[in-house]
């Protein structure tokens, strides 16, 4: 790291770049030198792997800048002052990382040059002392670069250009504020550079954001069985220090699990980054179907997922204790994925699940006989229909199941009894154009969407704004279990919310008169076709002739 400048009043001011905007600009950049000489999936690991490795030395320098501005330290003998600087101990016990000599970026940045082996070399190193040094980082971090795909010279490049990025010293933002931003920045636009691929760990911060503001999760257990980057857990987190202050985040204690390698160190860094326990996303990646890394004895408090849809390659077995309702088919793993939440709620548990449409009506492979099997144990709290263009990385529509274990008013919490109903909610007009192909849910959206479901269930929150439920036609109805049979258990919100009532315009014209007027225009029209046709016949047989 550049050193460290003094201003006249002797206050600490580092060089380089410190809007988060700028950091973001700079860091882009940078993935763009490695764009051309390897994939999309690959180049992400190299930009935030490093991204990482600078943040946990940005964070460690900050943490030892305050051990040395102590007046403490003024009292202890000049030769003891270096160690105490160099104490693991005063660094683990603010959740900063420790983070070794050598692995420092002001190291690696010195070194980049006339490290022997590279600085391909170097960098491997330094992920390796710093996973040896944090338990909890232990088979993260990416060890790629000293290898013979890679361009050394770009890749010091890359060094160079990270070293500009400064994630401290914005104020009274903390390094670990910055650069949750920036990373969440990152994972966005690398979900836009991959496209279809990108679904695996990217979920549209819009789609999260109401998972988490109808659910509520203020404390408990949050788990996600196919967690992709962790992004779930992440919002969780800023949920609760929005309501209830950052003292609160450990409030929550999250677990997960994702088959993919990568995606699972994207998650375990992600949850770093944002002072949550990595170990929440187990110590390896697995498949949830054939590998269920949940102890049974662990239920969740709350479950959030957005699992791959309409899945046909997935590890089945139809003895398995998961399926209550029913075994799903092989060509489709929807109500594999919905059948194994249910088993990991607790009793008063609730889940919000992403799937594709086709879910909420299927009848092919006994999803039918299942979905009613569901519907009948009460298990259905909401259907939400989401608005198309939401997923840049899928064309498949898709909506919300809320589903939960107890409807009743639960106590002292004095909920509206909904059991034996469901809500629907059709938003499928909602959201904004962000550009020609990818819509988002605006923070109104989010909050009507969120409102309605919370006084229809009668929460504290609707309860402090004085809401109460009411049916909007075209938007939202809450319907029996009765009316549902009726309808052979589709859960399509639209076939439930009705038409939206169109408000009467008192300077319109009565529809008597404008029939009677369209009326008369119409023979009118009809009339002059009649007379142009004879027009047109005479011309063509004075030709003929």
């Amino acid at each position: 790291m550049p050193p460290r400048k003094r201003t006249a009043a002797g206050q600490g001011e580092l060089p380089g770049v410190s809007s988060t905007k700028e950091i973001q600009d700079i860091l882009w950049k940078a993935a763009d030198k490695l764009r051309g000489s390897m994939d999309a999936a690959q180049y992400k690991e190299f930009v935030l792997g490093l991204v990482f490795l600078k943040y946990v030395s940005d964070a460690f320098a900050e943490r030892r800048d305050e051990l040395a501005a102590d007046p403490e330290l003024a009292a202890i003998p000049e030769h003891r002052r270096a160690a105490f600087l160099e104490e693991k101990d005063e660094y683990t016990e603010k959740n900063v990382f420790w983070v070794p000599p050598t692995a420092r970026w002001d190291h690696i940045a010195e070194n980049a040059s006339s490290a022997e082996g590279g600085v391909g070399k170097l960098l491997d190193e330094a992920m390796d002392e710093v996973m040896g040094a944090n338990k909890a980082l232990t088979g993260v971090l990416p060890k790629i670069f000293n290898r013979d795909n890679v361009d050394q010279k770009r890749l010091k490049e890359l060094v160079d250009l990270i070293s500009d990025a400064r994630f401290t010293g914005h104020g009274d933002r903390p390094a670990q504020d910055v650069l949750g931003e920036v990373y969440e920045y990152f994972l966005g636009r690398f979900a836009r550079a991959e496209g279809k691929l990108a679904g695996e760990f990217y979920t549209p911060a819009s789609v999260v954001r109401l998972l988490v503001e109808v659910l509520e999760p203020y404390e408990g257990r949050v788990y996600d069985p196919a967690c992709g980057s962790g992004g779930m857990f992440v919002q969780s987190g800023k949920f609760v220090a929005s309501r209830r202050g950052k003292d609160h985040t450990h409030d929550i204690a999250v677990y997960g699990q994702e088959a993919n390698e990568r995606t699972w160190r994207l998650a375990k860094m992600n949850l770093a980054i944002h002072g949550m326990d990595p170990k929440g996303v187990g110590e390896r990646w697995a498949d949830t179907f054939a590998d269920d890394k949940l102890p049974p004895h662990i239920k969740a408090d709350f479950v959030m997922a957005n699992p791959p849809f309409n899945m046909s390659d997935w590890a089945r077995k139809t003895d398995d204790p998961r399926w209550r309702y029913g075994v799903p088919p092989q060509s489709n793993a929807n109500y594999a994925w919905l059948q194994h939440i249910v088993s990991k709620l607790g009793d008063r548990g609730s889940a919000g699940v992403v799937l594709s449409n086709g879910s909420m009506s299927s009848k092919q492979s006994g999803e039918g006989e299942i979905r009613a099997a569901m519907v009948a144990a009460d298990l259905v709290a909401c259907m939400v229909a989401l608005p198309a263009n939401l997923f840049r990385t899928t064309a498949i529509p898709a909506c919300l199941w809320f589903l939960t274990k107890d409807k009743s008013p639960q106590g002292t919490k004095a909920l509206n009894d909904r059991r034996s109903r469901v809500l629907f909610i059709d938003a499928r007009t909602m959201g904004t154009m962000l550009d020609r192909t990818e819509r988002i849910l605006t923070d109104a959206d989010l909050e009507k969407i969120a409102d309605t479901y919370h006084a229809w269930r009668g929460t504290k929150s609707a309860k402090d704004k004085g809401l109460s439920y009411g049916d909007v036609a075209g938007f939202c109805h809450s319907v029996t279990l009765e009316e549902i049979e009726k309808h052979d258990y589709v859960l399509t919100p639209g076939r439930y919310v009705g038409a939206a009532e169109v408000e009467d315009d008192p300077e319109a014209e009565p529809v008597e008169e404008r029939i009677a007027r369209l009326t008369k225009e119409l023979f009118t029209h009809l009339d002059e076709s009649t007379r142009l046709d004879a027009v047109v016949r005479e011309q063509l047989g004075k030709i003929d002739g």
